[in-house]
């Protein structure tokens, strides 16, 4: 059986690359989005909504099992690539909650421009992606800011 701390890594590293990987569907789902009628639009707002869903409960599970390794692994929190990933995260989760969130929201609202909304939507994809590659790149280097 593999010991409790070896573990914690493997859930933490699947957790983040289901925090990430299902951004990247996004994109084709957007370009579609644009050339298609009200009747199918359901379906495919109903799909980003699902992968929105899969994003932040990945994250969740990424942000618990991130505090156990911290609290039974060799680094203390206050290392500084510790205290830069919490604060990328701490932007990250305001993001993914206000940025996915109010566009879907008001997508098909009477006055709303379809083509704005799906280009904030593409915008806000790429921009979480790359919080998310910054955190990677912070959890896997582990630079030394202080």
């Amino acid at each position: 059986m593999p010991d409790f701390y070896g573990t914690m890594v493997f859930i933490h590293v699947v957790s983040a690359m289901l925090s990430i990987g299902p951004l990247f569907i996004l994109m084709p789902i957007i370009k579609r989005l644009r050339g298609v009628g009200r009747d199918i639009e359901g379906a495919y707002l109903s799909v980003i909504n699902v992968i929105i869903r899969l994003v932040m409960h990945a994250g969740h599970v990424l942000v618990i099992s991130g505090i156990i390794l911290l609290l039974v692994g060799p680094w203390p929190w206050y290392t500084s690539w510790v205290v830069m990933t919490v604060i990328v995260m701490g932007v990250s989760a305001v993001f993914l909650a206000t940025g996915f969130t109010r566009v879907l929201r008001v997508f098909n609202s009477p006055g709303t421009s379809k083509r704005k909304m799906l280009n904030r939507l593409n915008k806000t994809s790429w921009i979480y992606i790359g919080l998310m590659l910054i955190m990677l790149w912070l959890m896997v280097l582990k630079p030394n800011f202080w």
